[in-house]
Parts: structure tokens; C-alpha cells; sequence
């Protein structure tokens, strides 16, 4: 399933799907997980917003979201945020070898956080 073919009454479903972590034993633990993306969403509109960004605290919820749900991680990312982030989780997703190849081959990267990134 790509991420357009989600949509509010199916990416539960397919979260929990490709759900896979081993110290998840209660409903609660897989909310958890899936405020991640809340997370992510709320430091990427700090940033656009004129806050620093936060790039280790980015970085570790995106590999924690990859963990537990594996590839199904990128299409939840970009149903979950608006497109106004879209550039700058392509230029994190490509950084840690996590962009589709061919996936929005249009889609611009940020050239301040692709420098940002380069400096780690």
C-alpha cells in the first residue's frame, strides 16, 4: 500500500499490520509508538516555524518508527504529515537510506537541512 492509498479508516489497520516490536505487550505500547509520528509532525513545524532544528531527536524517531514498523514507516511519514514537511522528511529519509527510489522523483530536498545533515 502506498501513501496515497491511505487514508483516516485505513492506516490504523495498516500500521498494526507492520507492527513489529517485541516489548510491545498492551495497546498502550503501540499508541506510544505511533505518537512518534505526532512528535515528528510537532519539532517539524517548530522548525518551519523559525525553531532550531532539532536533528538528533529527529533522527532517533525516525529510526525507533523503522524499527518497529519497517518499511511501512515511510508511506505512514507522508500520510501523516502535510505537504509542507514533505521536503525536508525526503532529505532525512534519503540521509538514512530510507527514500524509495522513484518515489516523488519531483519532490525537492531542503538544501539548509541536507548541509545540516552532511555535519554529522
Amino acid at each position: 500500500m502506498k501513501f496515497d492509498e491511505l487514508n483516516e479508516s485505513t492506516y490504523i489497520l495498516f500500521a498494526i499490520k507492520h507492527y513489529e516490536n517485541p516489548h510491545c505487550v498492551t495497546r498502550d505500547d503501540f499508541d506510544e509508538d505511533m505518537k512518534r509520528f505526532k512528535y515528528l509532525k510537532r519539532l517539524l513545524k517548530r522548525y518551519v516555524r523559525g525553531s532550531q532544528l532539532r536533528t538528533h531527536l529527529i533522527i532517533n524517531h525516525l529510526i525507533i518508527l523503522y524499527n518497529v514498523f519497517g518499511e511501512a514507516t515511510t508511506p505512514l511519514l507522508f500520510y501523516k504529515m502535510e505537504r509542507e514537511y514533505w521536503s525536508i522528511l525526503k532529505t532525512l529519509l534519503l540521509y538514512l537510506n530510507k527514500y524509495p527510489v522513484g518515489m516523488l522523483p519531483d519532490l525537492e530536498i531542503d538544501p539548509d537541512i541536507e548541509e545540516v545533515l552532511q555535519e554529522l
